[in-house]
C-alpha cells in the first residue's frame, strides 16, 4: 500500500515515472470547445486510473475505494490537494482514453531513443476481448429485449481462433527486435468490430524513424497500407517494407486463366503488389516475418492474463474498456521503464506486479 510504502518503493517509482509523461500527454492534446478547464488536470485522473489498473481493482467503484483509502500519500505524491468525488471519477474515467493514447506513443518513443527498444522491425496485431454480459443480437436490440446486464455498446467480430465474439478490440504496435523485451510503440482500441482498414491508417503516420520493417497478418493485406508505409506522398521510396501475407481478392475458384490487361493507376498498384510478394517469400524476409509470432502474439496473451482479459471485459460500455485496455498497456511500458531502471534488460515484470 503506498501509506505505508518508503520512498523507493515500487509503486511510489511507478506513479513517478508516469507523471511526466501524462503531462505531455496532456500538452499534446488539450481540451478544446466551450466551457471551462477542469479544476482536476486531465494528468492527474490518467495516473490516478493507473494505479487503480496496476491494482487490478476491476470496478470502477473498486477503483474509487482503493484510491479513497490512500488519498492523502497519493496528493503528496501528484503536488496537489485536490482529489476527485466519486461522480467526477466515473465521468472523467469515461474521458482518458485519449491521453492515454498520446502517453504510450511518448512513452515508445522515450524508449526508442533511449536504446531500450529496438524499432528496426515493428510487428502490429489487432485483439478481442469478450464483453460482460450475456450476448445479444440485433433482432433482440430491436424489440428492445435484451437480456439483463447486456452491452449494449459491444459489438460483434468473427475470430478464426475464438469463433464469434461479442465484445471490443484493441490494436498494438510493438518493437519486433531480435532480442531484448517487447514494447509497445502505438495503440488504439474501440469496437470488436472495427477491422484494419480503419484502425491501423492513424498508426502509419507515427511509426518510428528508424522502422524499415512492418509486420501483419493477412488481415492487414492493404494495397493503401502497404504503399503509405513503403511509398510517399511524392511517389518515391521511403526504404521501409511492409511483410504481410497476401489474400487473393476474386476467389480461387474464378482465377482468370489469362491474365488482365491493367493500364494506369491500376497497373501500378498491381506492379507494387507483385513487388511485396516477391520481396516477402525470399528466405530473410521469412525470417523476420517469424518474429511476429515471437512478439506481438506473446504480448496479447501476457496482458490478457496479467489483468485478467481472457475471460471478459473489466466494465461495460465502449469508453469505459477503451481507458482500461490503454491504461493496462500504459501500464506495462511503466513496468518496463522500472524494470530498466533497476538494472534489468529484460520483459520479466510479474515480480513487480507481485510487489505493488
Amino acid at each position: 500500500m503506498i501509506g505505508r510504502a518508503k520512498e523507493g518503493t515500487a509503486l511510489v517509482a511507478l506513479v513517478k515515472l508516469a507523471i511526466p509523461l501524462c503531462q505531455q500527454a496532456e500538452h499534446a492534446c488539450p481540451r478544446t470547445g466551450p466551457g471551462r478547464k477542469p479544476v482536476i488536470p486531465d494528468w492527474v485522473m490518467a495516473v490516478l486510473i493507473i494505479v487503480a489498473v496496476l491494482k487490478q481493482r476491476k470496478t470502477k467503484s473498486a477503483q474509487y475505494r482503493y484510491l479513497r483509502t490512500q488519498r492523502t500519500p497519493l496528493l503528496t505524491c501528484l503536488g496537489t490537494d485536490r482529489f476527485p468525488s466519486r461522480s467526477t471519477y466515473f465521468d472523467r474515467y469515461r474521458r482518458a482514453w485519449h491521453l492515454y493514447e498520446h502517453a504510450i506513443h511518448l512513452a515508445g518513443n522515450r524508449a526508442v531513443r533511449g536504446g531500450l527498444a529496438e524499432a528496426k522491425s515493428v510487428a502490429v496485431d489487432q485483439s478481442v476481448v469478450r464483453a460482460r454480459g450475456p450476448c445479444w443480437n440485433k433482432r433482440q436490440l430491436a424489440r428492445k429485449r435484451l437480456p439483463h446486464g447486456a452491452d449494449r455498446e459491444a459489438t460483434w467480430t468473427y475470430s478464426n481462433y475464438h469463433g464469434w465474439i461479442l465484445g471490443y478490440s484493441y490494436e498494438v504496435l510493438v518493437s519486433a527486435g531480435k532480442n531484448g523485451p517487447v514494447w509497445p510503440l502505438l495503440a488504439s482500441a474501440g469496437p470488436a468490430s472495427w477491422q484494419p482498414a480503419r484502425t491501423f491508417p492513424d498508426k502509419i503516420a507515427h511509426l518510428p524513424k528508424a522502422t524499415r520493417h512492418v509486420l501483419g497478418d493477412a488481415g492487414y493485406d492493404s494495397n493503401e497500407h502497404a504503399e503509405a508505409i513503403e511509398w510517399n506522398a511524392h511517389g518515391q521510396p521511403t526504404g521501409r517494407h511492409f511483410l504481410c501475407p497476401q489474400i487473393y481478392r476474386r476467389g480461387e475458384h474464378r482465377r482468370p486463366s489469362a491474365p488482365r490487361v491493367e493500364k494506369g493507376v491500376r497497373r501500378l498498384h498491381r506492379q507494387r503488389r507483385d513487388q511485396r510478394r516477391r520481396y516477402f517469400q525470399q528466405p530473410h524476409a521469412q525470417r523476420l516475418y517469424q518474429r511476429r509470432s515471437q512478439t506481438v502474439e506473446p504480448f496479447n496473451d501476457w496482458l490478457k492474463s496479467r489483468f485478467d482479459l481472457h475471460d471478459r471485459a473489466w466494465h461495460r460500455g465502449l469508453d469505459n474498456n477503451r481507458t482500461q485496455l490503454l491504461a493496462a498497456i500504459f501500464g506495462y511500458q511503466l513496468l518496463l521503464l522500472y524494470n530498466y531502471h533497476r538494472g534489468r534488460r529484460d520483459g520479466k515484470v510479474q515480480w513487480i506486479l507481485d510487489g505493488l
